[in-house]
């Protein structure tokens, strides 16, 4: 089926005057009518900013619609217009009268943008193509050979994009008054089958590999809690600095003063660093800072020190004695941390700062900020850029930042994301260095043209700076690879499921928006584990372990209740035969913990209880009694542990308060009038059980 060509007299569905934000809310400024609404009949260009809310880490470009270049045309042009209005508006009641019944959610205008960027691409290739300038004279054929050609130029993910835009233009058909193949030329077939971009759930996202994850994150936080004071000091020395120096009109009446500063011992001479300086060679004196420090403006210092005229040659040679003599620092004079680096020697973390790194140090900050929120509070990109001033507040008794949640919500709501302490620090780092009157991640620039921040470019140029200067700082050097924030987001989320009831959290956390428990499909994708970060998780476990362990030997060797159970006495019994044999050999605590990781003790700590399973023994494991055991599964299977029979059983005595309290919650229970029998019958089951484990820890404890 082919909608008519328009002709010389079609009437489009919309009027010129009809402005084309009905659908979305409209920012304070344009529902007081004090920015121009786009209106259906601009024809050049529809810009947005200041009227429909854009996101922080977005242009301004994205908001401005140019209908130019291959758009300039008038049936194109017409076309595109109405593509707007009716993707701004998918529940206008002219489409509803002609038949089309899209929803009522309004496209996001960078999403429109990047459509009418399909219909040019359209456009260009049917004019190379020879197709007739008339698109109602297209066939579906030629539709399909548009996206064939493509399948050479663009990855299938992309593809993907264009074969939508082709079936949803096929949709829109009846709404347009020009022609347009009304018909889907891959019917019942969706976008990612067609382009071949065949998903099988798991999410493509990588998490970021633990050797880079560990320097990169501590790098952040170093700069964040221990750097930025010392780089926020020189800052605030050097605002001063600027401030008192004045204009000398006659520098010669500062010979005195430059006398007087060389006079007092403490005062050491500014100089360039050089790494590649040869052994031996005195430093070059940096003239600028030592003019600033004369309280004269910076743009005097060849006035000051110049080798044009006699005054400033014997100025530059009382410097350069001084030099000689070894009073000298390097950069602006001021104080910083000392630290231990990697030969093992201690001094400064910093070679010294000069005018240009104290001018890049704030970027650097920033970007530790932005490194360290997206690592800890698995927050996109997109939400770390709506971060205001004053957003650091207290949710449900807790640490958070509120924010904006831009993905997938066209009206833009404030969220809470439950932070640390660390986040919070560095929230406020963000905070003192950004120039912005609102947003905390921003442009540093004076007058930026462009207020949007690549937040993989931020995360580049932080790797770059401590990887140049690491020699110095005492931090370890960042592998080379990817990290970016959403790969921040993939790998904290995965850590955090390593603990119990994580999935519902990282919903919360993730923003992720779903009817089950507040957690999706995309939810277990995040938190999916990684190849890359096996062996590091293996061993941190088994680490954990060990210290548990450790702490219950110890607490057994003071003469502590450690647990109850056939398990706990199997355990103890254990710990004291380690002991027998360091007391036989007259051993220390580095001996006792040889015997205990010698030992060998298979221990999984629980809610519930704590399980002594061994998969090289698991005979008498009540779990896998008549179990179907799934294919490729070692351990205990947790969903059928029975503490009160089992004696792999430990029941420690931080699980006593546990079964105490549910067994007195199914006694009371069990007093409800009217209980159906079946229920009944469930809770006395449940209430012998807990019984049977008290009457353990009862027995244990007489």
């Amino acid at each position: 089926m082919i909608i008519p060509s328009s002709g010389e007299g079609a009437r489009s569905l919309f009027r010129p005057d009809e402005p084309v934000v009905q659908s979305h809310p409209l920012m304070p400024a344009a529902r007081r009518s004090q920015v121009r609404m786009p209106l259906f009949g601009d024809s050049e260009f529809m810009d947005f900013n200041g009227v429909v809310r854009r996101p922080a880490n977005r242009n301004r470009s994205w908001w401005k619609i140019r209908l130019v270049g291959v758009l300039a045309d008038e049936s194109w042009n017409l076309l595109a217009r109405e593509m707007i209005i009716i993707l701004a508006n998918p529940g206008h009641e002219a489409l509803q009268a002609a038949g089309l019944h899209l929803g009522f959610d309004p496209w996001d205008i960078g999403s429109i943008n990047l459509e009418i960027s399909c219909l040019r691409g359209v456009i260009t290739w049917a004019r190379e193509d020879g197709l007739p300038e008339d698109p109602s004279c297209w066939s579906e054929a030629d539709l399909r050979r548009r996206i064939k050609a493509l399948k050479r130029e663009v990855k299938p993910r992309t593809l993907t994009r264009h074969v939508s835009f082709v079936q949803r233009m096929a949709t829109l058909a009846p709404a347009f008054s020009c022609g347009w193949p009304a018909v889907n030329p891959w019917p019942g077939k969706p976008p990612g089958q067609v382009a071949k971009d065949v998903r099988d759930g798991t999410l493509s996202t990588k998490a970021i590999p633990p050797d880079m994850w560990f320097p990169l994150v501590r790098a952040a936080w170093t700069h964040v809690h221990v750097f930025a004071p010392d780089i926020f000091r020189a800052l605030d020395m050097l605002k001063e600095l600027r401030r008192a120096a004045r204009l000398s009109a006659d520098v010669r009446d500062k010979d005195g003063e430059l006398d007087a500063w060389l006079a007092d011992p403490a005062n050491k001479v500014p100089c360039h660093h050089d790494p590649h300086a040869a052994e031996g060679q005195p430093p070059e004196v940096y003239w600028v800072m030592l003019t600033l420090l004369l309280g004269v403006k910076e743009k005097q210092s060849s006035s000051m020190f110049g080798t044009y005229c006699e005054a400033g040659r014997r100025r530059r040679e009382k410097v350069q004695r001084a030099v000689a003599e070894g009073r000298y620092a390097f950069g602006l004079p001021v104080e910083l941390t000392q630290v231990t680096r990697p030969d093992g020697s201690r001094g400064p973390w910093h070679p010294g700062f000069d005018l240009y790194e104290l001018s890049r140090l704030p970027t650097i900050l920033r970007d530790a900020a932005f490194v360290l929120v997206a690592a800890l509070s698995m927050m996109r990109s997109s939400e770390l850029q709506e971060i205001v001033r004053g957003s650091v507040v207290e949710h449900y008794n807790a640490p958070a930042v509120a924010s904006t949640l831009v993905k997938g919500r066209p009206g833009r709501p404030r969220k809470h994301w439950w932070i640390s302490e660390p986040v919070a620090e560095a929230i406020a780092v963000a905070e003192a260095v950004s120039p912005h009157p609102v947003r905390v991640f921003a442009p540093l620039t004076s007058k930026a043209v462009n207020e949007e921040l690549d937040g993989g470019a931020m995360v580049d140029s932080f790797i770059t700076f401590v990887n140049a200067g690491f020699t110095w700082s005492g931090l370890t050097a960042i592998p080379d690879g990817k990290a970016r924030p959403h790969m921040f987001r993939r790998t904290m989320a995965m850590l955090t499921d390593q603990f119990a009831g994580s999935e519902i959290a990282l919903g919360i956390q993730l923003k992720h928006i779903a009817t089950r428990a507040l957690a999706n499909r995309a939810t277990r994708g995040y938190a999916a584990p990684d190849s890359s970060w096996a062996k590091h998780l293996h061993d941190a476990v088994h680490a954990t372990r060990f210290r548990r362990l450790k702490d219950l030997y110890g607490a057994h060797s003071q003469g502590q209740e450690i647990g109850f159970g056939p398990g706990a006495e199997r355990l103890k019994g254990v710990f004291e035969q380690i002991a027998a044999t360091a007391r036989a050999r007259h051993g220390d605590a580095r001996v006792e913990d040889d015997l205990l990781r010698k030992a060998r003790i298979t221990i999984r700590f629980g809610a519930l209880n704590n399980c002594l399973f061994d998969e090289r023994n698991p005979t008498g494991a009540v779990c896998l009694e008549n179990a179907i055991i799934p294919e490729g599964h070692i351990g205990p299977l947790e969903d059928r542990c029975r503490p009160d029979r089992c004696p792999n059983s430990v029941i420690g005595t931080e699980h006593a308060p546990f079964y105490d309290a549910h067994h007195r919650t199914q006694l009371k229970l069990l007093k409800t009038p009217g209980l159906p029998a079946c229920r009944k019958v469930l809770i006395a089951r449940e209430a012998e059980r807990a019984e049977a484990v008290l009457d353990k820890i009862r027995g244990t404890s007489a």
